[in-house]
């Protein structure tokens, strides 16, 4: 492994941007310093007006593999997340077979202990009747990220909606349980009723069918139980200015029992976009009416909503057609997140303090991961360089999700990711705007956590 010398960086991190030298040496942050000079062999980057973040940690990606592979695989989405500035993920049961067992999810975890670019963690996944095979995974609370409930159908067929499995995971678990927060009652009723009155439904109808009522019921739902057995409980993408009242600002992070998590495209898209985009945004829960998108922005800038992630769900273009039936849901997100961030730096919405605290502080804090998520001496070096003086287009060419598509194709982000490393590696390399370079010799660890 090649050691790195940055010299003269802005480095931001815990609520700070200073310009330091940071010494990367056999795969950990060594030293921090106003200025460091080493005697030993190193590849020295000029960061002078670069500025260097904590690698993303993106806590709900759905990779496909293994079973789903014409999408997407571990090894083509963990190359795009590095492009993108991602160092680690944490990855979602609905494969094929579904990640039920604690066999099959380790059989994961030996994918891409072989095959990901990136740090991972995966998700166990449960069942109506899986219960039992849950609550195994308590003697492996260090191992693996989570437990994760659908407790609304998405991809996949894995909707639990037994209330006595419901009440024994979340009585008995000792892992975080992430939940998929939709009812499923409401969904079918309102599908039901705006079916019969149209016959033929168009992209705009999916958030009247997914609607905040039904995101709404079901998060009150996994927070009741949360509350009930002092479950450690983290409701995944919320979409709707009404589920915010369900948490809280007013204690630290590190003590909360309920957190709860924004996606990208939740942030940035509104229904207006369903014209333009039409389903190519189609996704569980539902991109929603303009109100709720400056309701989500004011609750993750204080502090009710706690990490940024991007529920990266690929599908073939083909998969994405209509009609309303056939639009498979879920839109590839992780290569475009933190620049997506950036624009919004630049628009002035969000500091580049709060991207770094919620794309990689609070994700550590929040599932307790082993020194990551910070620029501290002696964590690991995931680490992304980026220049906010450059910029990025996206186009097909230099999309690397196996889908070969993006919603953002077209746009301009105000900053380029320069590297990233992964455990000190530099696994990418943006030498200009056409030359892109992977060092792949050196694959990602797995997460492992404090618990």
């Amino acid at each position: 492994m090649q050691n790195y010398l940055l010299k003269n960086i802005s480095i931001v991190n815990e609520g700070k941007i200073e310009q330091k030298d940071i010494y990367l040496k056999k795969g950990r942050i060594e030293r921090i310093d106003n200025s460091i000079n080493v005697k030993e062999k190193v590849n020295e980057i000029d960061g002078e007006g670069k500025h260097l973040f904590p690698g993303a940690i993106d806590d709900q990606v759905h990779f496909r593999e293994p079973g789903l592979m014409h999408k997407a695989t571990i090894y083509t989405e963990s190359k795009a997340a590095v492009t993108g500035g991602v160092t680690s993920f944490m990855e979602m049961p609905n494969t094929v077979p579904n990640a039920l067992t604690e066999e099959l999810l380790e059989e994961k975890y030996a994918i891409a202990n072989k095959n990901s670019l990136a740090n991972y963690s995966f998700f166990m996944g449960t069942s109506n009747t899986n219960a039992d095979e849950v609550l195994k995974m308590n003697k492996r609370k260090k191992e693996v990220c989570g437990v994760k409930i659908f407790m609304g159908s998405s991809t996949g067929n894995m909707l639990v909606d037994n209330e006595a499995s419901l009440n024994k995971i979340f009585a008995g678990s000792d892992l975080l349980i992430a939940t998929h927060c939709e009812n499923e009652k409401i969904i079918k009723e309102n599908y039901q009723r705006i079916k019969n009155a149209k016959q033929i439904l168009e992209p705009s109808d999916h958030p009247l069918i997914r609607d905040e009522n039904a995101c709404y019921a079901s998060s009150s739902f996994a927070v009741s139980l949360a509350k009930k057995y002092n479950s450690r409980l983290h409701v995944l993408h919320i979409s709707t200015e009404k589920e915010l009242a369900l948490f809280t600002n007013d204690i630290p992070l590190k003590e909360k029992k309920i957190t709860a998590e924004v996606c990208v495209h939740h942030l940035h898209f509104t229904a207006d976009d369903y014209e333009r985009l039409g389903y190519l945004i189609k996704c569980n829960p539902s991109i929603k009416e303009p109100k709720n998108k400056p309701a989500l922005w004011k609750a993750l800038l204080d502090g009710r909503l706690d990490v940024i992630a991007t529920d990266h769900a690929p599908h073939t273009l083909d998969e994405k057609k209509g009609p309303y039936e056939h639009a498979y849901s879920g839109l590839p997100l992780v290569q475009h997140s933190l620049l997506l961030m950036m624009h919004y730096y630049k628009q002035g919405i969000i500091s580049l303090e709060k991207i770094a605290e919620k794309m990689s502080h609070a994700v550590a804090d929040c599932f307790k991961i082993e020194n990551r998520g910070y620029i501290r001496e002696s964590y690991f070096a995931d680490a992304v360089i980026v220049d906010l003086n450059a910029s990025t287009t996206v186009t097909t060419e230099n999309i690397l999700y196996k889908c070969g598509w993006s919603p953002f194709e077209n746009f301009t982000f105000p900053a380029a990711i320069m590297q990233t490393f992964v455990n000190g590696n530099c696994v990418y390399q943006n030498q200009n705007s056409e030359k892109h370079f992977f060092d792949e010799s050196i694959k990602g660890q797995r997460l492992l956590f404090n618990r």
